[in-house]
């Protein structure tokens, strides 16, 4: 519906833009009759020059996608593109005639381009007018609607404002502009008043009858962002930042709209996500054969959605949990339909006969493998399992991937495995090890390394966000724990750009930016309630939980890291150990497991993990030095 509606309203528009050509075209010749060099007694001349002008002159509006702007709401930049356009074309047809013919007009060609973009863009500018004063006439009024102050009186502030106040859709009627720069202080723009954003700032805003405050400044980082929500939270009154999303692969830059939406806590703590959107890694993934273990987990999942954009020729999603299985199924046919070949498997990478059977079959280029245990505190109390669905599923499935001639395999890593306290983190140290060591195959071996992300499934935020909803307390394991955070489609493109990038057994690590306290996150997730840390929402320490660290660590400090061509990913170059190596700590990690069988939680099973994973560390004496720590220094203070 809206593609007709577009299509239509354009062809109006260049009809209307036709009728203003001829009449500009026939006032320059009643107006220049007497000139010999327009030459009226040749028409068949004088025509041709028409058409020369008329082809270039819309061709030019055409490349210049003039046609596409919505003149209600277009920036001053729109108007000044349209006119160099028009310009353009008249220049460029003089030039051309003059070189096909001696003893032509050159003016004809600029004075009529002229006119007639100045005819065009008159005719748009009094069409805004009007359409600005219908409303005004026909809106209700703005007694009903919420009064509003825009942080930030440029040309995003005016755009919001102007669209605020004459969309009939409109609950928002604004009623000061707020700016740092001295010039504007006292002005008006757009018969709106502007405050200088000074100490009293807070104070001003509780004399005049505003209930919330937009956010209308561009290029804003977390720090900034963090400093303006700050200072207006303590007026009262709701905020909303007006901003752009940030694309993903696939989206269009050219058609980023920047949104109304409310503060959340990724804006205040942590820094804004990157736009990443490298053609060389979509082109990769095109027409290849993907597959995703543990598709339907939280990074899974969102690692399908950003193969599924890339074109490939069919994607297979295999995952033991059906339920999320099905989740990301049912999305991905919602989203493509039968644009996108899938299919869903499910399997446990414990199953090596199951393996066989789908890698046999399917006959994947690319493996994703995601599947995994993750939660620490779970895993301490079931090590056996660890070890046989992180270390084992991981060795079952790269020898599927050799097997079977996959192009790449890609296993998923985490902060955890660097210097482990824990059963889970030395178990994806082991994955690393089992990856790094194939450097000898055809199979080009890689594994990627990143901290937190923000939202997944038994992630902390969830966590408080329920605690806060439930009445509180939050609670904490310590106050002084702190953590590395990345959003999820952030983390998983980064993956699919390694994943392009990866040849022989590299350790890939993603830049996570600076930790955060995770009892800054819970303070800032309670105001952004609107309640009151301590007060309405009380915050309880309950102690460290088995195998957890104050801290960890992503060692992109360190001299063995090697760059790439994305600022965010590195290799880590330490010596791996050979294929020998590898399998004999698979053995010795499998033995303990046949021992330990008839044991609920055995303590032989960590005694084993520490024998293959040499930097396998005791929690207690990792954290009794953990205040030395250089990243407890850099940890975010909000």
């Amino acid at each position: 519906m809206k593609s007709v509606f577009f299509k239509s309203r354009t062809l109006i528009l260049f009809l209307f833009d036709l009728f203003c050509f001829i009449v500009v075209n026939s006032f320059y010749a009643l107006g220049i009759i007497i000139d010999e060099s327009l030459n009226l007694h040749d028409p068949a001349r004088f025509l041709t020059n028409i058409l020369i002008l008329f082809v270039l002159v819309f061709s030019f509006r055409m490349i210049t996608s003039f046609y596409k702007n919505v003149w209600r709401y277009v920036y001053t930049k729109a108007y000044l593109s349209a006119i160099i356009s028009d310009l353009s074309a008249g220049l460029v047809a003089a030039v051309l005639t003059s070189v096909v013919r001696q003893n032509i007009n050159i003016w004809y060609f600029i004075i009529v381009s002229a006119l007639f973009s100045l005819l065009t863009l008159t005719s748009r500018y009094v069409y805004r007018l009007l359409y600005k004063y219908r409303n005004e006439l026909t809106d209700e009024p703005y007694s009903h609607k919420i009064n509003v102050a825009i942080v930030g009186a440029g040309q995003i502030g005016a755009l919001l404002a102007d669209e605020l106040r004459y969309s009939k859709t409109s609950a928002y009627n604004p009623i000061a502009f707020i700016d740092k720069d001295a010039s504007k202080h006292g002005g008006i723009v757009g018969g709106i008043k502007v405050y200088p954003e000074d100490d009293k700032i807070v104070d001003t805003i509780k004399k005049l009858p505003v209930q919330e405050i937009f956010i209308a400044l561009p290029g804003l980082d977390s720090e900034a962002l963090r400093n303006i929500y700050q200072l207006y939270i303590e007026t009262g009154c709701k905020i909303k930042l007006y901003d752009t999303p940030v694309r993903e692969y696939g989206e269009d830059e050219n058609v980023a709209k920047r949104t109304l939406r409310e503060f959340s806590i990724e804006d205040l703590l942590f820094r804004k996500p990157m736009s990443i959107n490298n053609r060389l890694s979509l082109n990769y993934y095109k027409d290849k054969v993907v597959l995703v273990t543990g598709g339907g987990g939280s990074i899974g999942s969102e690692l399908c959605k950003q193969v599924a954009k890339c074109s490939p020729k069919k994607l297979i999603i295999l995952d033991i949990y059906e339920n999320n299985a099905y989740e990301i199924q049912q999305y991905l046919i919602r989203e493509y339909g039968s644009s996108l070949d899938l299919e869903v498997f499910i399997a446990s990478v414990r199953d090596v006969d199951r393996l066989d059977c789908i890698f046999k079959q399917c006959r994947p280029d690319v493996v994703f493998h995601a599947a995994a245990h993750k939660h620490v505190p779970l895993m301490e109390n079931n090590p056996c399992e660890t070890i046989k669905n992180n270390v084992l599923g991981t060795y079952n499935t790269a020898n599927a991937a050799e097997r079977y001639g996959v192009e790449k395999f890609i296993m998923i890593s985490t902060d955890k495995a660097v210097n482990p306290t824990n059963i889970m983190g030395a178990s994806k140290r082991m994955c690393e090890m089992i990856v790094q060591c194939r450097t000898d195959s055809k199979t080009n071996f890689a594994a990627v390394r990143f901290g937190n992300v923000l939202g997944s499934n038994g992630s902390v935020i969830p966590l408080f966000k329920s605690q806060i909803a439930s009445g509180g307390p939050i609670t904490l394991t310590d106050k002084r724990i702190i953590r590395y955070f990345m959003t999820i489609p952030e983390a998983s493109q980064l993956v699919i750009q390694a994943g392009a990038m990866a040849k022989k057994g590299e350790l890939f690590v993603l830049d996570m930016g600076k930790p955060v306290k995770i009892y800054d996150l819970a303070v800032n997730m309670i105001k952004l309630s609107g309640l009151v840390p301590d007060e309405d929402i009380k915050i309880e320490e309950i102690g460290l939980r088995p195998g957890e660290k104050l801290f960890e660590e992503l060692l992109i400090k360190t001299e063995t890291l090697e760059k790439t061509d994305n600022d965010m990913i590195f290799i880590e170059t330490d010596t791996p150990y050979t294929r020998e190596e590898v399998d004999e700590k698979i053995k010795i990690l499998m033995d303990a497991v046949e021992n330990a069988k008839d044991e609920l939680a055995p303590e032989s099973i960590t005694d084993a993990m520490k024998s293959v994973v040499p930097t396998f560390h005791d929690p207690v004496e990792v954290n009794k030095n953990a205040e030395a720590a250089e990243e407890m220094k850099e940890a975010s203070v909000v």
